[in-house]
């Protein structure tokens, strides 16, 4: 209405274009949204496009079989399990598909000469015992067959027993309803291996999807996953300025869309039965492209990417402390940035040059760069335990007014000198542990000028807890609460070094990466030993 009486105004929305739902709430099925999905599927990986065209082009051909008459009046209705053997055997790489058919031809055959006995000595004891005999043999077979698939050294062969199971009934009931189980046994083993030979052939020669090949490009893009998720966690942990950010209760499902590099890492952790299925299918691929020897060492590739998983646990560990409720002051952290920069990009760099090796097949001398990750680690190391001072509640706390970096050493570390080569270092360090032991000296009361600053004292954890939502901010209330008391700002200081010592959990984290890097080193060098890498430059 517009204010007058007896007058109704109706406001009628131009048309826009919005998503129709459902009573419930849902939304309708849209064919544009539906075709824009499967064309982004399509174009995430076009082997998915690749392999389903060869599996069409395989049944097709099998089909014809079946639609020109010779051969079907050759083999009759049995030519469908040319169809079926297909449809069964042929899996996304040759790997798995050389695997599968091994199985599926061991079992069919195994099946096939169980058959053939079974009717025979069935025929020969009579009408009334020969259904007999075949029922109790397909209930020996399922129980036989179904107790070794279980067993721990036959479970890679678990589809081969199946078909054993599933051939042998069919052949032996239709042989005996036609009559003539020989003749039917041998027809369907001759479809069975038509169909296998269409797939093997259609699979290797049209677009060939190896596995070897997969699992060699999946292992190379986990390094760099995990050095870039290393790379981006300290950014935002040396970035970070006390901005807000959501509750605790809203991210701990894992949900940071603002962090790719996360889900790499995370993804780089759920790889394992990836990895184990691709070597595995990898190990029944003949020589091929840059993998042209036998024997190749596909199990090192499952023992280097284990040996990475340990260090992307680490960044994930790192990770959490970024997204902790328990953060150090943003002036504390940046006191150590030139040396946790330091450290980062060099331990990135050892873990990139890594998978740049495995994936051009070369052996490159990655031990200069692990001495100089060393080198920043133990300095890092060094700074944090020259400045352990800072990390403790007995310190006078900082100028909360003041946005530059607490007061600190780092120049003495800019040089690789020994202590005896450097006679200034060593007067700093003297000069900074009188000054520790002045600043740092430990009292049973605070000092008047302490109780005379509550204010800004408080203040300051305000500024420090202001995305803690749980801690420390109802000890903060409590303290407006009950007023100013002394008893009150002995905890504050507690809570302060607690907050204070998650920077030396980020730190022992990071040192801890740059330590499973002698590891990572030495299985990608056995991997180069193994599978016969070339040297840099050769």
């Amino acid at each position: 209405m517009n204010g007058k009486k007896d007058c109704v105004e109706i406001n009628i929305p131009t048309a826009t274009k919005t998503k129709r739902q459902e009573p419930g709430g849902r939304e309708e099925f849209s064919v544009e949204a539906w075709i824009q999905k499967v064309w982004e599927f399509a174009k995430e990986d076009s082997n998915r496009l690749k392999f389903s065209f060869k599996v069409g082009l395989a049944v097709l051909l099998i089909s014809l079989l079946i639609l020109f008459r010779a051969p079907y009046e050759i083999f009759g209705t049995n030519i469908i399990w040319s169809i079926l053997t297909v449809a069964i055997m042929f899996e996304y790489t040759v790997g798995s598909t050389f695997n599968r058919g091994f199985n599926r031809a061991l079992g069919s055959l195994l099946a096939g000469i169980l058959a053939i006995v079974v009717a025979q000595l069935a025929l020969s004891a009579g009408l009334v015992a020969e259904p007999i005999i075949i029922g109790i043999s397909i209930f020996f077979i399922g129980v036989i067959t179904s107790f070794m698939k279980q067993w721990p050294s036959l479970v890679p062969y678990e589809y081969g027993f199946r078909v054993i199971l599933f051939t042998y009934c069919l052949i032996i009931v239709s042989g005996y309803r036609m009559g003539n189980p020989i003749r039917t046994s041998m027809d369907r083993l001759y479809s069975i291996a038509i169909g296998g030979f269409i797939a093997v052939l259609v699979n290797v020669l049209v677009f060939p999807i190896w596995a070897g090949e997969q699992l060699h490009k999946e292992l190379v893009k986990n390094f760099n996953s995990v050095a870039d998720s290393l790379e981006e966690c300290v950014k935002k942990y040396l970035e970070d300025e006390g901005l807000d950010y959501p509750e605790f209760s809203k991210t701990v499902m894992d949900e940071f869309p603002d962090e790719p590099a996360y889900k790499k890492c995370k993804a780089t952790l759920n790889s394992s039965s990836k990895l184990d299925s691709l070597a595995v299918s990898a190990k029944w691929e003949p020589p091929h492209g840059r993998f042209r020897h036998f024997f190749y060492p596909w199990s090192e590739y499952v023992k280097v990417g284990a040996v990475l998983r340990y260090c992307a646990y680490e960044v994930m560990a790192l990770h959490g402390v970024l997204h902790s409720e328990i953060q150090a002051p943003y002036n504390l952290r940046i006191t150590f940035q030139a040396e946790i920069q330091d450290v980062t990009s060099q331990a990135a760099e050892v873990v990139r040059s890594l998978g740049k090796d495995i994936g051009n097949m070369k052996r490159s001398l990655v031990t200069s760069l692990l001495k100089r990750v060393h080198s920043s680690s133990e300095r890092l190391q060094r700074t944090m335990d020259m400045h352990s001072y800072l990390l403790t509640a007995y310190c006078d706390p900082p100028d909360v007014n003041s946005s530059k970096p607490l007061s600190r050493l780092s120049n003495t570390f800019s040089s690789t000198l020994p202590e005896e080569a450097n006679p200034e270092r060593n007067s700093l360090e003297n000069n900074n542990t009188d000054s520790v032991n002045q600043n740092c000296s430990f009292s049973g009361a605070l000092t008047t000028a302490q109780q005379a600053q509550p204010e800004s004292y408080h203040e300051m954890m305000r500024k420090q807890s202001r995305r803690m939502h749980s801690w420390p901010s109802r000890e903060v209330d409590a303290f407006e609460e009950e007023g100013v008391n002394t008893d009150f700002l002995p905890r504050m200081r507690a809570l302060e070094s607690t907050a204070a010592l998650s920077l030396a959990t980020f730190t022992s984290l990071l040192i801890e990466f740059v330590a499973r890097l002698d590891h990572l080193v030495e299985a990608v060098d056995e991997l180069a030993k193994m599978a016969k890498f070339k040297h840099e430059g050769v």
